[in-house]
């Protein structure tokens, strides 16, 4: 693959918690292994910190071994997130719509090269600069919103366009739907998301995504 070719970003979809860990696990362990997937970011479901623990624990190595980072995301969750991902075995967290406040306070708390990463900015390009200011490892641009509505298509690459051509904080861009990746992939942000409903249930999608990443990396 070229060194000029985007890599994968997996995301799951909202709410996992105990109950979902086994379909989640051999998904991403049939999707970690179909591709080049730099990333997996879990969207869990607000629990108790112990059972938190617990869940990422056995969520992550399905991910780790096939050579993927793993974001904790727990979207409304008032506790001790960095504590969940360091105890939990993973290797960072993930957290949208936070101000520069809250990520200045993450960045600080992350430890052992641990990774901070956000979104939530397609609404704001002040909001994005304010969290590359604040030392985030990466923005991500789109991903659907936590009732499943899909964001513009047209401004996720947008946003992914300007900011690739002017920041050197890397950028995720998440395709909702297949017919997104090969444009997404030409915006030259360093990563391309694929929402669940590409790859949970259909592995073979990562192999097909990897595919055509790999053709933009030559292209560019």
């Amino acid at each position: 693959m070229s060194e000029d070719a985007p890599r994968l970003a997996l995301l799951t979809p909202y709410g996992v918690d105990d109950a979902q860990a086994e379909k989640t696990i051999a998904a991403l362990a049939g999707a970690c292994t179909g591709g080049d997937v730099a990333a997996v970011i879990l969207r869990l479901a607000a629990s108790d910190e112990r059972s938190l623990v617990n869940l990422v624990k056995r969520l992550a190595p399905a991910a780790q071994e096939g050579g993927a980072a793993v974001l904790v995301c727990i979207p409304d969750f008032k506790g001790d997130l960095v504590g969940i991902a360091a105890r939990g075995g993973a290797d960072g967290v993930h957290v949208d719509k936070a101000d520069e406040a809250v990520l200045r306070d993450l960045r600080g708390r992350l430890r052992d090269g641990r990774i901070l990463g956000c979104g939530g900015f397609l609404e704001s390009k002040h909001a994005a600069m304010a969290a590359g200011e604040a030392q985030v490892d990466y923005l991500m641009f789109g991903g659907l919103y936590p009732d499943g509505a899909a964001p513009d298509r047209d401004l996720v690459r947008e946003r992914a366009i300007w900011w690739a051509e002017i920041f050197e904080t890397p950028c995720i861009a998440v395709a909702a739907e297949a017919t997104e990746i090969e444009a997404l992939a030409a915006t030259g942000a360093e990563f391309v998301g694929l929402e669940s409903a590409l790859w949970f249930d259909t592995p073979q999608t990562v192999t097909m995504a990897a595919k055509t990443l790999a053709a933009a990396g030559a292209a560019r």
